[in-house]
């Protein structure tokens, strides 16, 4: 457990990093059963093992427990934690909700970014090597929301990057 101390707090602006955080958590753990499967259905007969299931709702309780250690007090409150019928949410219900309130906000971190990486020029003032070891940070950046940046993109910008240093 003590992987849950190394996990940066969702904060509402870390999203794609603390979702893979998580993820590895819960692999690391043994839990990530439940993301990747539905609940097994319940036996028809009485007495059918129920191992499986037993199984899976405790991976559930246990994912569920690892997500909300992660998530910034001041965000906790604001994703609800059960559906309409008061029952509590599984963890890739829970997960589903964290996502679909911070994807517009990845969106404008990512618009952010690539304006950044747009607008940035080597200012002749820290090293070369560190105005490219930013740009990949951001170029990463961008990645870890699914967004890729093309390789026309970085020739084009190594093409002004060496103009602009002659």
């Amino acid at each position: 457990m003590n992987y849950l101390s190394s996990i940066e707090p969702l904060n509402g602006t870390n999203y794609p990093k603390s979702w893979n955080q998580v993820q590895v958590v819960i692999a690391v753990c043994e839990y990530d059963l439940v993301v990747r499967e539905d609940k097994p259905a319940e036996p028809t007969r009485a007495n059918v093992d129920r191992t499986s299931i037993e199984k899976w709702e405790r991976c559930d309780r246990m994912a569920n427990m690892i997500i909300k250690q992660t998530i910034s007090l001041a965000l906790l409150g604001a994703i609800p934690d059960k559906d309409q019928d008061g029952k509590e949410l599984t963890a890739k219900a829970y997960l589903a909700k964290v996502e679909e309130n911070f994807k517009s906000s990845s969106k404008t971190y990512a618009s952010t970014l690539i304006m950044k990486m747009l607008t940035s020029q080597y200012n002749r003032q820290s090293g070369i090597r560190e105005h490219i070891m930013n740009m990949c940070d951001m170029a990463n950046k961008l990645k870890a929301l699914d967004m890729t940046i093309s390789d026309g993109f970085f020739g084009a910008f190594h093409y002004d990057f060496t103009a602009s240093t002659v």
